[in-house]
């Protein structure tokens, strides 16, 4: 038993880190590449960011105005700039840390399913996320993302709440 923790200990482990535009997100990744990363190397960290699908608009919304393919085709780009903003500055932190090697997925849907999903379709070791410390009723309301995660991910979730400042 020990020789199977000690292959898969150097072979490195697929952590993942879930990443969004908060400052939450980016705690939790520099808290991940300070205590959980193997500074010999061997580690894959996987960026996943969960881009919300866009909306559908009807051709004419409630106050009768009409939604051009230009506004559509704006409100689209403007989506893929903050996913890649986000995924971008995620890695501009992991570069200051050449032993580890670095990928990243951006998928779109409900960031609920779409981490879990992720983590469980690339067999993660161990997720990583942030939180938002939402209060009881915030929770209540908008639902938690990392709570969702910690239920439902097949692997085991570390969440990495910030210090209040």
């Amino acid at each position: 038993m020990e020789t199977a923790a000690v292959a898969a200990s150097s072979a490195g482990r697929r952590i993942m880190v879930a990443v969004d535009e908060g400052e939450e997100s980016l705690h939790a990744l520099n808290w991940c590449l300070a205590n959980v990363v193997s500074p010999a190397g061997g580690d894959t960290l996987v960026l996943v960011h969960a881009r919300r699908p866009r909306p559908v608009y009807a051709a004419m919304d409630s106050a009768g105005y009409m939604m051009t393919s230009d506004v559509l085709a704006s409100v689209e780009r403007h989506a893929n700039a903050v996913s890649a903003a986000a995924v971008d500055k995620a890695k501009r932190v992991c570069a200051d840390h050449p032993h580890v090697k670095v990928e990243t997925t951006v998928e779109s849907g409900d960031p609920r399913d779409v981490i879990c999903d992720a983590a469980n379709k690339m067999a993660a070791d161990l997720l990583v996320m942030g939180s938002h410390g939402y209060g009881f009723i915030q929770r209540a309301f908008l639902g938690s993302v990392s709570n969702h995660c910690a239920q439902n991910c097949k692997c085991p979730v570390l969440i990495v709440k910030r210090p209040k400042e």
